[in-house]
């Protein structure tokens, strides 16, 4: 049964190449769901899949790309909200 992720990625996680970062690993684990910027600095992940396929994902969330910096990485689990159709970065 597919569940739902919703996570907040803080450090230095803009400007590194995360957002592309985040869909690779998540299109290559055949996950659907979103990634975006956040104003406060923030990545915000929503992906939806096999729970061990998410349970992945956060890893590679945890280490993110070379220049970045995570520090903190926060994770709600849940029942899906919305079908998405692949896996897409979102532009504000």
């Amino acid at each position: 049964m597919a569940k739902e992720i919703k996570c907040k990625i803080s450090g230095r996680v803009q400007m590194v190449m995360f957002r592309d970062f985040v869909t690779r690993k998540a299109r290559g684990l055949s996950l659907a769901g979103t990634v975006e910027n956040r104003e406060d600095g923030s990545v915000c992940v929503i992906a939806q899949g096999d729970e061990e396929k998410l349970r992945k994902l956060i890893e590679y969330l945890h280490k993110g790309p070379f220049l970045a910096r995570v520090l903190r990485v926060d994770v709600v689990w849940g029942e899906i909200s919305q079908k998405f159709q692949g896996f897409t970065i979102l532009y504000s």
